[in-house]
């Protein structure tokens, strides 16, 4: 098979534990660019917090905001904000539940708090720079958001229509903040997007995540690998099982497709 295109998620699949990554993830990019392979970060990240690891990895090709946006060589190719009205109820759940929430901008991570402990741990543990607290003027733009300081069976709260679930966040310390995915605007969505973009069939694209809101992405592609570190509940979803994020998962598992050494 000759693949053409690698979606590649951050948190827990690149990323470690530390906010570090292993050299051989930055030389297995490196190798499958040489060979004229595209390179995408696909993370639930807002864009705006993720350009320095991608400069230092050497991609410039991006999706976001778990499927909300996305740029190919700096051009913006995906960009469909969440509907005011639904924002606006989900502030409301949150207050009246005692919840925090941060609502992502192109620009701006909106905290609906920015005293609380769970904003200041979730600030620290994703180091996110660009925050500010949340104002009504801005719910038109929102293109991501997650909920904090949530029990699992409170996710159900924001589930306002069929078009909305959670997932529940796949990261050390975070695991009561729960990402807000749209049935219609999700990782696996703009990954499609892009392959029909880019005249890429499915069979020749490669994918790798470890959490719930990599599940349509990894079965949007022909070749998606799931990280050993991640949520047991996204291991159907692949077809492959690799190493985990602190032992070189991303390399061993295209090594496994033959494409690096």
């Amino acid at each position: 098979m000759t693949y053409k295109i690698l979606f590649l998620d951050i948190d827990g699949t690149i990323l470690k534990p530390d906010h570090t990554y292993t050299e051989s993830t930055k030389d297995a990019i490196s190798q499958l660019q040489n060979k004229g392979i595209e390179v995408f970060l696909c993370t639930g990240r807002p864009l705006h917090e993720v350009k320095e690891l991608a400069e230092e990895l050497g991609v410039d090709s991006y999706i976001g905001y778990n499927g909300a946006y996305a740029e190919y060589q700096n051009e913006t190719v995906i960009d469909e904000p969440m509907d005011k009205s639904t924002i606006e109820k989900f502030i409301e759940i949150a207050k009246s539940n005692n919840h925090q929430m941060v609502l992502y901008t192109s620009e701006k991570n909106y905290f609906t708090s920015q005293d609380s402990p769970s904003v200041k741990n979730f600030i620290d543990i994703f180091q996110l720079v660009q925050n500010e607290r949340y104002t009504d003027d801005v719910a038109k733009h929102i293109l991501g958001a997650t909920a904090m300081n949530l029990n699992p069976e409170q996710a159900a709260l924001y589930e306002i229509s069929t078009n909305i679930h959670l997932s529940q966040v796949n990261v050390e310390g975070a695991q009561d903040c729960f990402d807000i995915i749209r049935k219609n605007v999700n990782k696996g969505v703009a990954v499609k997007s892009i392959l029909t973009r880019l005249n890429i069939s499915k069979e020749q694209a490669i994918a790798f995540g470890d959490g719930m809101n990599d599940k349509e992405m990894l079965q949007s592609v022909g070749e998606g690998f799931a990280m050993e570190n991640g949520d047991p509940d996204l291991f159907p979803y692949a077809k492959h099982k690799t190493a985990s994020v602190t032992d070189s998962g991303i390399f061993n598992g295209l090594k496994k497709l033959g494409l690096v050494e």
